[in-house]
């Protein structure tokens, strides 16, 4: 009778969790492409978001019951917690959008969520590298290119920023704009803290 969950679960979970948040990113850029189908995104969102929480909780409670991790216990934690945050962002993103009124979305929001894709894909490369020590450039070359996006997140962000400033807007929209595009880069920033946790992981078991 095994008395402790097998290791390799916990990879298992991190898998699932990626998937959920390339999904919920892809939602997101889906969305800002057809905003007609936004009332019924949002609430598909959510509950992948809630599908997200409960792998989260599976995470800890595993990590409670489990004497001998794979991984160090904080880097299970953190990696598990910060990879939701980024479902989180999205998620909140579209919420105020919707709460805002927003009846179309600007261009530079789709071009940010098509970055939080390509990140939250290189996180599903990443996750999927912790496999396999014996290849530690897969872990590292997608935290790269996460953190490259990143940075091109911030460049649009500021673009974004003064667009807001010189299109005649009234200021309660370009309020409703800056929150969203903080979200949204709250959401990259998140991409840049998994790609953090997963070079961590990688330094200490290379």
């Amino acid at each position: 009778m095994r008395l402790l969950p097998r290791e390799e679960k916990f990879f298992d979970l991190f898998d699932r969790l990626a998937e959920k948040v390339t999904i919920g990113a892809e939602m997101l850029e889906d969305v800002l492409r057809d905003f007609s189908q936004a009332e019924a995104a949002k609430a598909r969102l959510r509950d992948l978001e809630h599908e997200a929480d409960r792998l989260v909780h599976e995470v800890m409670d595993r990590l409670n019951k489990t004497f001998v991790t794979p991984l160090d216990r904080e880097d299970i934690h953190a990696l598990a917690h910060v990879m939701d945050d980024v479902l989180d962002y999205a998620d909140s993103s579209l919420d105020r959008m919707l709460l805002y009124g927003i009846d179309r979305p600007i261009p530079h929001a789709l071009e940010m969520a098509t970055l939080l894709v390509r990140a939250s894909q290189q996180i599903r490369q990443g996750v999927t590298g912790l496999r396999n020590f014996g290849d530690i450039r897969g872990i590292l070359d997608p935290c790269v290119r996460i953190n490259e996006l990143e940075n091109q997140c911030d460049v649009i962000n500021r673009q974004a920023l003064r667009a807001l400033f010189s299109d005649g807007m009234d200021p309660i929209t370009i309020l409703k704009w800056r929150e969203i595009y903080d979200r949204l880069e709250n959401a990259l920033d998140r991409c840049e803290d998994v790609a953090d946790v997963l070079e961590s992981i990688a330094v200490k078991n290379s």
